[in-house]
C-alpha cells in the first residue's frame, strides 16, 4: 500500500508553487457561493454521528463545519495556512472542537487506519502527484470504511475553464492533469484492488451568481487562487484575451436569463469500500 515518497528538484518547486496558488485570492471568499453544491454531495453521503471523518483538502471547512455540527468527529486538512486558519476561526466561533491541520494530501500526517471515512471534494484532485495521493487516503481509512471524492470531469464546465486557462497559461510539464482525476476508468486505475464495490456517479455543480458572466470571471481572478496567478502572471493584452475567453464560456454555459449567471458544472461522486 505505501508507495514510495520521493521529491525531485522540480517536483519539490511545483509543490511549492502549488501552496503559494491555493494561498492566492481567498478561497474563503470563493466558496461561499460553493455552498449549496458542496452540502448537496455531502447530504448524498449519509455519514453517521460519530464517524471518524477526514476531510482532504477541506478549504476554509465548508465541509468540515457542516460535519462537526452533525456530530462526526471531524479532521480537516489542508494545504494552504490561511484557509487552515480560517477554518479554525469559525469552528472557534462556532464552539466546535476540530482538529484542521496544515498538510500535504500526497503524505497525510496520520498513523494507518485512522479514520472510517476519507472524503476529498474538489481538492486531493490538483495534487501533482495522483498515486500518492490514492495511496494515502487507503493507508488511513479502516478497512471496510469509505474513500470519496468529488472530481470535475474534463467535458464539464470547470474542465473547460481549465482548458481555457491552460491556452493562456500552459500548466507545468511534470503536472499531470488534475481532469484526469474525473475519468472513471483513470480513477478505478489509480485505486485498484484497494477499493471494492467503486461506484462512480456523474452529477452537476451549481454555481449561482447575481452578477453577469462577465462579473463572474472578475470574481474568479480576484479570490480563486489558479485563475489569479494565471491571470497575474500575464501581460495586459494576455489578460483581457484570457478575460474575453472566459466570459465567452461562461456566457455560453449560462442558463440564467435575468441578467445573472448559472452554470451547472459536471462532476463524478466516486466513493468505494476499502478492501
Amino acid at each position: 500500500m505505501m508507495t514510495t515518497m520521493t521529491m525531485t528538484p522540480e517536483m519539490s518547486a511545483l509543490k511549492t508553487r502549488l501552496k503559494t496558488t491555493w494561498e492566492s485570492g481567498d478561497y474563503g471568499v470563493f466558496a461561499k457561493y460553493l455552498e449549496k453544491g458542496a452540502l448537496e454531495f455531502f447530504e448524498r453521503l449519509n455519514i453517521p454521528p460519530g464517524t471518524r471523518l477526514l476531510d482532504v483538502a477541506c478549504g476554509a471547512g465548508q465541509l468540515t463545519l457542516p460535519a462537526a455540527r452533525k456530530g462526526i468527529q471531524v479532521t480537516g486538512l489542508d494545504l494552504a495556512a490561511n484557509l487552515v486558519q480560517q477554518a479554525r476561526d469559525k469552528a472557534a466561533a462556532e464552539g466546535l472542537t476540530i482538529q484542521v491541520d496544515e498538510g500535504d494530501a500526497e503524505n497525510l500526517p496520520y498513523p494507518d487506519v485512522s479514520f472510517d471515512v476519507v472524503m476529498s471534494l474538489i481538492g486531493s484532485m490538483f495534487a501533482p502527484r495522483p498515486e500518492l495521493v490514492a495511496s494515502e487516503m487507503l493507508r488511513v481509512c479502516r478497512p471496510g470504511g469509505r474513500v470519496i471524492m468529488g472530481n470535475w470531469t474534463p467535458e464539464g464546465h470547470i474542465g473547460q475553464m481549465f482548458k481555457v486557462i491552460g491556452k493562456h497559461v500552459p500548466p507545468p510539464p511534470n503536472f499531470p492533469s488534475p481532469l484526469l482525476w474525473g475519468n472513471e476508468s483513470t480513477c478505478r486505475e489509480r485505486f485498484g484492488t484497494g477499493l471494492s464495490d467503486l461506484k462512480v456517479t456523474r452529477h452537476s455543480y451549481p454555481f449561482e451568481y447575481p452578477f453577469a458572466p462577465a462579473k463572474v470571471v472578475d470574481f474568479f481572478i480576484e479570490y480563486y487562487g489558479p485563475t489569479n496567478r494565471a491571470y497575474g502572471s500575464l501581460d495586459a493584452a494576455g489578460q483581457k484575451a484570457m478575460h474575453d475567453d472566459l466570459t465567452a464560456l461562461w456566457s455560453r454555459n449560462n442558463v440564467a436569463t435575468d441578467g445573472s449567471t448559472r452554470v451547472l458544472a459536471e462532476y463524478i461522486e466516486v466513493v468505494g469500500t476499502r478492501a
